[in-house]
């Protein structure tokens, strides 16, 4: 076998780079693998790397390792992945994310129209403490790889302009409250659009930005595991369990009589044990436990 380092790997969107141990190890680290495990795991992925190899089946690689012997890290690994599984049908970004700042302590709203000086705005998401005002947008990608870039600042920061000029945040204004908006993605930010949003005061939310307190960072201390992350749960899910208020792993611990859930949204008891059964796995010390 080649030198790893000699190693070149296929982005999502085409683009090659040597073979990187270090992003490997750390994203292994990122989903509470030991060290020295994190260690056995690269050297065994190194041992099956040949020239050319996708990213995207390097992490095939890494899931199927974790599987054998950390089933808990396995599910935590497949966060990014759960999350661009977030659609439209049952339940959106938005409400994902409204879920994430609540127990931050934010009082939020999502989908409204925000008026400016000239004209109104929709907005994704309001969030307010007791100290700030938040009021932008969120941008779900499904895709890997895409960023989010300098053009979506840019317009949200003229929006920005325009709203702060007009009356509807007086009264959060008079209270001392600082306006400030926000640009939430499950993505990666371009680092012209990171430049921009630092300069004109713009606040960015995105994966592993800001740095180490990125948007996974909260998801990971809060436990806020979307249900798509769990590996039995399918895309034709979404709906159903999105009518059902189901959609976060945790909310499974709260089923109180799973024959009931399993009627409500048409799907077998089987199906729904799998995901019960992982959820329980991803999250050992929730005392809400299902009644079976």
């Amino acid at each position: 076998m080649k030198n790893s380092k000699d190693i070149v790997v296929v982005k999502s969107f085409g683009e090659t780079e040597p073979f990187s141990r270090g992003k490997v190890y750390r994203s292994l680290k990122k989903a509470g693998v030991s060290g020295r495990a994190a260690d056995d795991i690269v050297a065994r992925i190194e041992k099956r790397l040949y020239q050319n190899i996708k990213t995207s089946d390097i992490f095939k690689m890494i899931k199927a390792e974790l599987k054998k012997e950390h089933p808990q890290e396995a599910v935590k690994f497949n966060l990014k992945e759960g999350m661009r599984n977030l659609g439209p049908d049952g339940f959106s970004f938005e409400k994902y994310i409204k879920e994430i700042l609540m127990r931050c302590g934010f009082s939020v709203k999502i989908d409204r129209y925000v008026p400016g000086r000239c004209i109104a705005y929709e907005t994704d998401i309001l969030a307010e403490n007791e100290k700030t005002v938040y009021f932008g947008e969120c941008k779900y990608r499904n895709r890997a790889g895409e960023r989010i870039d300098l053009s979506i600042c840019m317009k949200l920061f003229a929006a920005a302009i325009d709203v702060k000029a007009g009356n509807y945040f007086k009264k959060e204004i008079d209270k001392g409250k600082e306006i400030r908006p926000i640009l939430i993605t499950n993505a990666k930010f371009s680092n012209q659009a990171i430049r921009y949003a630092e300069c004109q005061g713009i606040r960015l939310l995105g994966w592993n930005y800001p740095k180490n307190n990125g948007l996974e960072k909260m998801i990971d201390a809060q436990k806020l595991y979307p249900i798509t992350i769990l590996p039995s749960f399918k895309k034709y899910m979404n709906e159903p369990f999105g009518k059902a208020g189901v959609m976060l792993s945790e909310d499974l611990l709260q089923i109180k009589d799973l024959a009931k859930f399993c009627e409500k949204v048409s799907l077998p008891k089987q199906k729904i044990q799998c995901l019960l059964n992982e959820a329980k796995a991803l999250l050992p010390d929730n005392s809400l436990i299902a009644k079976i």
